[in-house]
Order: structure tokens, then C-alpha cells, then sequence
């Protein structure tokens, strides 16, 4: 067994986890030990990832000193407490996979940007398209109109899903969206109508990144800050199946630990990669 931990540092967000993994060379057998978010909110990122690494030791009852790795990934790569760091495409890729066996391709959808990740069934990337980060398709992009309707982030999709007669947001400018919402509201369009109109245009944009990858049927996972957004994940439903796009969109509980979670996979396997040449090295 190898115990590996995992930090993403997003823009939004910081996310800890700790796995005890049974064989490195494939991630299998993984078995969870701790998870840990911080949101950062204008504190220091790094300050957050040495708090839920911590949070995470302390719900695995182990120390620093019992882990072989500690991989990291997103904004993370001048952690002093590391082993060392992976480009965080491969590790929602791998992380998606963990979560979703059958995913073909991952949605990995942030606080700044979305992107649609082609996969093999060993979360190796095979393509992958990003939208620009001046995109009104993103985390960041979508608190913002939660904050100016007056709503917290978690009852967007419930709202969205109630939408009647969704008012349509064209603009692909976050700033420009931002004031087509304005609008809206001094029409008096309601919140669950213009919530829809906003997923919809998100919705529209990634299915255009995943067609871009190739990706036309299957099992696709969404990651991220917004993988939980219960109206999207309709929203993308709805719309494939309209555009006759034989993909299912899914998503998982621990769908934001994807990062982090592919951190520590893969983290294992450097390990074990690292051993076994030191042994080869000794033999020879």
C-alpha cells in the first residue's frame, strides 16, 4: 500500500485528499483516508493548502513522514512541502476517471475557464479544447450573477430548473453578460429564466468544446468548481440530446476533488516508478 496526498489550488478554491493506494502502477485498489476544501477568499493560497494538507493527516491518523508522495497540481507548484507537481489537465483526467470508470472525456469547469478533455479508458489525454478566459462560461462568471441577484451559489440550480421562458445571453464577454443581466433585471425577467438563459449559453459553449475533441457519444464527467450545478448538468442534457449527441453528462459527489485526486494517483505512480529504477540501479 502507498499513501500518497493530493493539493489542487484553483482560483477559487483549495482542495486536499489523502489515499492509501494498492497498486501504484494502475491507481487500483485506492481507498479514500481524507478530503479537505478551503475557500480563498483573498487568503493566501499557499497558507490554505498547508491547512488542509494538515486537516487531511490529521483524518487519516497518519504524519507527514508516513506518505511516499505529496503531489500537487493547479497553482500549487511552489509548495515548499511537495515531492512534486503535475499539469493539472492529466490530473482531472486521471481524477475523472477514478470517479467515472466509463468517462470518455472530461468537463473540467472553473473559476476562469471550462474545458473538454478526451480520455482513454487509463485517463491518458487524447485532446483536449479551452474556452478563452474572458469567457462568460465560468465559475467566477456565474457567483458574480448569483451575488447581483441576490441568491447564494447553491440554490442556482434548483432556480435554473424552474425556468418557464429562458431569456437568451449571447455574449461570450464575461462584462458584456454581466450587463445583458442587468437588463434582464430591470425588465423584470425572472431569476430562474435568466439562470437558464446563462446555463444555456454555458451549456452551448462546452458541448462546442466537446465536439471540438472528437467526443460524440459516451460517458462524460464534469469536474470543477460548477460540476455540481444541478441546472447545467440538465441544461447539457437536454441540449445534446437535442443536437442528437449521443453523450451523457455526469457527475460525482467528490466531483470537485478531481485534481487533487489525479495528483495523488499519479503521484503513486512516480513513486513506484522511482523505486523500481533505484532497485534496477542497485542490480546492476
Amino acid at each position: 500500500m502507498t499513501l500518497t496526498a493530493g493539493i489542487d489550488v484553483g482560483t477559487g478554491l483549495v482542495k486536499a485528499v489523502l489515499f492509501d493506494i494498492e497498486d501504484p502502477q494502475t491507481g487500483g485498489g485506492a481507498r479514500w483516508l481524507g478530503r479537505h476544501t478551503e475557500k480563498i477568499r483573498q487568503r493566501d493560497p499557499h497558507a490554505l493548502a498547508e491547512q488542509a494538507f494538515q486537516a487531511v493527516l490529521d483524518q487519516g491518523g497518519v504524519t507527514a513522514d508516513d506518505l511516499a508522495y505529496v503531489a500537487t497540481t493547479g497553482e500549487a507548484e511552489s509548495l515548499t512541502f511537495s515531492t512534486g507537481h503535475f499539469y493539472s489537465m492529466t490530473t482531472h483526467a486521471r481524477g475523472g476517471i477514478y470517479l467515472q470508470p466509463d468517462a470518455v472525456a472530461v468537463l473540467d469547469i472553473g473559476a476562469l475557464h471550462g474545458r473538454a478533455i478526451s480520455i482513454d479508458d487509463k485517463g491518458k489525454v487524447l485532446s483536449y479544447r479551452m474556452t478563452s478566459q474572458c469567457a462568460s462560461g465560468s465559475g467566477q462568471f456565474l457567483e458574480n450573477i448569483a451575488r447581483y441577484l441576490g441568491i447564494t451559489q447553491d440554490e442556482i440550480g434548483a432556480l435554473s430548473k424552474q425556468a418557464d421562458d429562458p431569456e437568451k445571453v449571447s455574449s461570450i464577454c464575461a462584462v458584456l453578460a454581466e450587463t445583458d443581466v442587468i437588463n434582464m433585471v430591470s425588465r423584470q425577467i425572472s431569476a430562474p429564466n435568466i439562470l437558464r438563459g446563462i446555463h444555456e449559453s454555458m451549456a452551448g459553449r462546452l458541448i462546442k468544446l466537446l465536439r471540438a475533441t472528437k467526443v460524440m457519444d459516451g460517458t462524460v464527467v464534469m469536474t470543477g468548481g460548477l460540476a455540481l450545478d444541478e441546472g447545467l448538468l440538465a441544461c447539457m442534457n437536454e441540449m445534446m440530446e437535442a443536437q442528437k449527441v449521443k453523450v451523457n453528462a455526469v457527475n460525482n459527489p467528490d466531483s470537485i476533488y478531481a485534481g487533487a485526486i489525479g495528483a495523488a494517483i499519479w503521484g503513486a505512480f512516480r513513486h513506484d516508478k522511482l523505486r523500481r529504477l533505484g532497485q534496477l540501479a542497485m542490480a546492476s
